[in-house]
């Protein structure tokens, strides 16, 4: 992808959501933190705002800086209302997941491109008739629920570092916290998912409705519990796992981040706030 070397109107600031062990503040430079409110609560922690090469970006820890959040229990509406408050315009997210295909690998980087959703217990839209800053009903089209050349960036740059990478997939949600039976694990197979996890959903839907650039970064921590012969997922293996793919997960961000800030994003980010906004049925006067 070539860089626009123009300047552009566009303020581009660099969101990141930081998974479970990948939310590593360190890779920001002059960093401050904010402890802010949102009209839907709270964000999971402080925003810390640093740069890297000079792009602004916001780091946000999913879970709370100690780990305190369950997936069920996270403020996604929140955590997307801060950050696009925030004046972002590119939202990168960590996430590890398990592997339900035999050719991604513990380790291996998935870019998913679509979703299946099965949490039960998430508000999915800013547009819920109890907020007076989201007026009307929310349509959100999710044909194509990540940004597809944001993922372009990602998928470019974990090749160019040599990592086994996928740069498509389908990541199927769980609610959580518990792990997959194996007749589930087998049956999500059968419905063509790639990897599961727990966060997912519905935090792409609420970038979506934000118009927000959203693309995530998913490392394979396990083969879930289908596998024959192979232990099934358990903490322990997940947190070892977790420890080696940090370090690809901040290499990957290192990487594109200053791609992405030296890339003209104009027509793609309005063709998103477009879209976000014509999603929307105001209430009749």
């Amino acid at each position: 992808m070539k860089a626009n070397k123009t300047k552009h109107p566009w303020r581009y600031l660099i969101g990141i959501i930081g998974g479970s062990g990948l939310d590593d503040p360190d890779i920001l430079q002059e960093r401050t933190e904010r402890f802010v409110d949102t009209p839907y609560g709270k964000p999971s922690d402080a925003l810390i705002v640093g740069k890297i090469k000079d792009v602004s970006c916001v780091l946000l820890a999913r879970h709370g800086r100690q780990h305190t959040i369950m997936p069920s229990d996270v403020n996604y509406r929140a955590n997307i209302w801060a950050l696009k408050e925030e004046g972002c315009t590119h939202v990168l997210v960590t996430t590890a997941c398990g592997s339900l295909q035999e050719d991604i690998r513990p380790g291996d980087v998935v870019l998913p491109d679509q979703f299946i959703d099965r949490t039960t217990k998430r508000a999915q839209t800013f547009y819920d008739g109890c907020h007076s800053c989201a007026p009307g009903v929310c349509h959100i089209p999710m044909a194509e629920p990540f940004c597809t050349r944001t993922r372009e960036v990602l998928a470019e740059v974990a090749l160019g570092l040599g990592l086994r990478c996928h740069p498509q997939g389908v990541v199927l949600t769980i609610e959580g916290p518990r792990f997959s039976s194996r007749a589930e694990s087998l049956m999500f197979r059968k419905w063509g998912a790639d990897i599961i996890n727990m966060t997912t959903v519905p935090e792409v839907v609420l970038a979506k409705e934000a118009g927000l650039c959203y693309a995530a970064i998913a490392l394979a921590t396990d083969y879930d519990c289908w596998k024959e012969h192979e232990e099934a997922v358990c903490v322990d293996n997940v947190l070892k796992t977790m420890k080696e793919n940090a370090s690809k997960a901040s290499n990957i961000l290192l990487t594109a981040i200053p791609l992405l800030g030296k890339t003209d994003w104009e027509k793609t980010i309005a063709e998103h706030r477009a879209m976000a906004s014509s999603a929307v049925m105001l209430p009749r006067q």
